[in-house]
């Protein structure tokens, strides 16, 4: 850019050798936003971005056994890790910053507290004024005297007590009513190419690497453009002194320079700047010596292009000069850590005392949301009846059921077409009867907003990967996986919806994937991702099928490129199911009414439609709320004009309402049902007596009944 009379041009962004931003800080207010970035210790933030270098996949525990939190350069204490975590993790957090502070004993047996570090930005005279206010306005009535001892060697506010005060219970009364505590509100929001953003501390070392690798690219391009261009003239400089009494001839027989340099030019096929400097060649340069100089500064000139080119044709050479660099920084100018770091009794990471373990996620009908280990709902045989999943409250029951790990990220995508993301550990773990928590105390959902899909995002990578929703009245709408990667705490616009419709699956695919939808009247429809373009995240979408009037879709399976073969599986709303072979289900186009999937006539209407193998297992639900698990491969396979095999026993009162698929559970040699019944109570057929059934259920109780206690 121009500067201030346009007479020269400035750099826009200067060169900097170590993450500035970090290490120095920033606060700031704009127009609706706001930064606040912490200072930080040079050598851990450069041991940081090296870690980064060395390996680029490192996350965030990694990131920070090396930058362990904030380092203000009046030193402190910052109480606890927690807001430090949650301000490298989400780029928002809240950071306990204490003074350092000692209790003493002096004359008479009495006690001072002497203040020799106080928070970042807390102005010392304030601060002494502000405790001078509270001793007069008696809130605190145990202190006698105050004065400030600092000098040139540190500082040193000495507040001396009255006999028999309490020390502690001073020091405790000045955290909460003085700047002797402070709260330091972390906000991480950065320029990124023009755009404000808030950046997580791997992000923020990303850039700062992005642009490290661009500034060495750039600097070896302008060396190299130098040093061709001095070769250029040394090759030139080297065939006059080859043959410099032709050369000195020429320029003295030719009455101007100009002359001269046309004739060097045209005898030793010189280009015009080569023989200018042959023209502008001092008379010293005629020596022996010089001649040697020249051919060595020439080698050398040699040596750091073919260096140059080599830096400039691989990425590593040009990291490990980033990080060369860095250290070179760190050696020269390290210093050791001011701000301590105290651990809170009481106070830990959360992430790191919950196990990471495979759990089922509850929804229901009312929107109560519970977490439970997977093992609660063990394996049992096709056609049982299966464990009550919880106590019946006011009609409710459980109408989605989903398997994720307690540290995966959770999508939570709504019908009324938001999206929001927690973690796993987050929803709180309920008893496999109790009834779990209203959603509304986890996620802030409005008026009449229920949740309709829920996935998790921990195994996937952003490449090439999409998200695909259905909604219920066939629209189906492709975005890119990063649309969503930001998603703020009130949630985000995932789908535009028609009026009356609703989001109902939301899938993950690779951008080669085959889509199959099956509608409740018994239709299904195959057709290529491709054929619904990538849309913005809040667009509205294509038709996917067409459906005649009261049908809508109840399931979607996404089948990828690779998956040359697969079952589908499609479950009744009266208890029966069949596998299908994928390759039956034939590629259409998007938008037409498809193909028979089901005939819900004879069978009743579809329940639910999913991809399955002989390594997974079906959970299926009633509206009742009873909860069964059995193994895929107990379900026969059939063509799609078949009604299929009884899954599940229900009443006519009663309708299955959902399937979910999960990895199979190992059985146990002893026994293949959880309920560990007798030979006598284990039915001969699927049809079995009503005697048999009253066994079962007063088994089934007595099993029960210490979990209901």
């Amino acid at each position: 850019d121009p500067n201030f009379d346009e007479s020269r041009k400035e750099p826009r962004v200067l060169p900097s050798r170590f993450p500035n931003l970090l290490v120095n800080g920033s606060a700031g207010i704009a127009v609706g936003m706001a930064t606040n970035i912490p200072p930080h210790n040079l050598g851990e933030v450069i041991d940081g971005v090296c870690c980064l270098l060395d390996n680029p996949d490192a996350g965030l525990d990694q990131l920070m056994t090396h930058i362990k939190g904030p380092d203000f350069p009046t030193g402190g204490i910052i109480m606890g890790r927690s807001g430090i975590r949650a301000a490298y993790a989400t780029g928002r957090g809240k950071i306990t910053l204490r003074a350092k502070t000692n209790i003493e004993e002096f004359k008479n047996g009495r006690e001072r507290i002497v203040v020799t570090e106080i928070p970042y930005m807390v102005n010392k005279a304030r601060l002494i004024e502000r405790i001078a206010e509270l001793v007069k306005e008696k809130k605190i009535d145990q202190i006698s005297y105050i004065r400030d001892d600092s000098s040139r060697k540190g500082m040193k506010i000495v507040i001396e007590l009255k006999r028999d005060a309490n020390a502690q219970l001073v020091l405790n009364q000045l955290y909460t009513y003085t700047q002797l505590q402070d709260t330091v509100g972390v906000i991480m929001l950065a320029l990124v190419n023009g755009e404000p953003k808030t950046l997580t501390l791997r992000q923020m070392l990303e850039e700062y690497i992005k642009f490290q690798e661009q500034i060495i690219t750039r600097r070896t391009i302008f060396d190299l453009k130098k040093a061709k261009e001095r070769a250029h003239i040394l090759e030139g400089l080297v065939i006059a002194l080859d043959y410099i009494d032709e050369v000195i001839s020429i320029i003295r027989s030719h009455y101007t320079s100009q002359e001269g340099k046309e004739v060097l030019m045209e005898r030793f096929g010189l280009d015009d700047i080569q023989a200018q400097a042959i023209i502008q060649m001092p008379l010293g340069r005629l020596a022996g010596m010089e001649r040697e100089k020249l051919k060595t500064e020439t080698d050398e000139l040699h040596a750091k292009i073919a260096e140059y080119n080599a830096i400039l044709a691989d990425e590593k050479r040009v990291r490990a000069i980033v990080k060369q660099e860095l250290l070179e920084i760190k050696e020269k100018f390290n210093d050791p850590r001011r701000t301590e770091i105290a651990s809170v009794e009481g106070e830990v990471d959360i992430e790191d005392l919950i196990p990471q373990e495979e759990c089922v996620v509850t929804l229901t009908h009312f929107g109560y949301l519970k977490r439970q280990p997977l093992d609660v709902y063990k394996t049992q045989r096709r056609g049982g009846r299966g464990i009550s999943g919880m106590t019946r409250r006011d009609e409710d029951f459980v109408s989605d059921i989903y398997t994720c790990s307690t540290h995966d990220y959770l999508m939570f995508f709504t019908n009324k077409g938001k999206v929001y993301r927690i973690k796993g550990y987050e929803i709180p773990e309920g008893s496999r009867t109790s009834r779990g928590t209203n959603v509304v105390n986890i996620l802030p959902l409005e008026q009449g907003e229920k949740i309709t899909c829920v996935i998790k995002t921990s195994d996937i990578s952003a490449e090439d990967r999409y998200y695909v929703m259905v909604t219920r009245n066939g629209v189906i709408k492709r975005t890119e996986y990063n649309a969503y990667t930001n998603v703020r705490k009130s949630g985000l616009i995932a789908i535009n919806l028609d009026e009356g419709d609703e989001l109902a699956w939301v899938k993950i695919t690779d951008g080669h994937s085959d889509v199959v939808l099956a509608t409740r009247q018994g239709m299904s429809i195959r057709f290529h991702e491709e054929d619904a373009r990538s849309m913005g995240r809040t667009a509205r979408g294509v038709k996917a099928i067409s459906l005649e009037a009261e049908d809508q879709v109840v399931g979607m399976v996404v089948l990828s490129a690779d998956q040359t073969a697969g079952d589908i599986l499609t479950v009744s709303q009266s208890g029966l199911g069949r596998r299908t072979d994928s390759e039956e289900y034939r590629l259409q186009t998007r938008g037409g009414k498809g193909l028979r999937n089901y005939y819900c006539d004879k069978n009743g209407p579809v329940a639910g439609f999913e991809m399955v193998d002989d390594q997974t297992d079906i959970i299926l639900i009633t509206d009742s709320g009873i909860i069964i698990r059995i193994p895929a491969d107990q379900i026969s396979k059939q063509s799609r004009y078949a009604g299929g095999v009884k899954v599940m026993r229900v009443d006519d009162q009663t309708s299955i309402i959902g399937i979910a698929v999960t990895e199979k559970e190992e059985e146990s040699e002893e026994t293949e049902d959880t309920t560990s019944l007798p030979k006598s109570a284990q039915p001969s057929t699927l049809e079995d007596s009503d005697k048999q059934d009253e066994q079962i259920n007063q088994l089934l109780e007595r099993a029960m009944q210490p979990e209901e206690e």
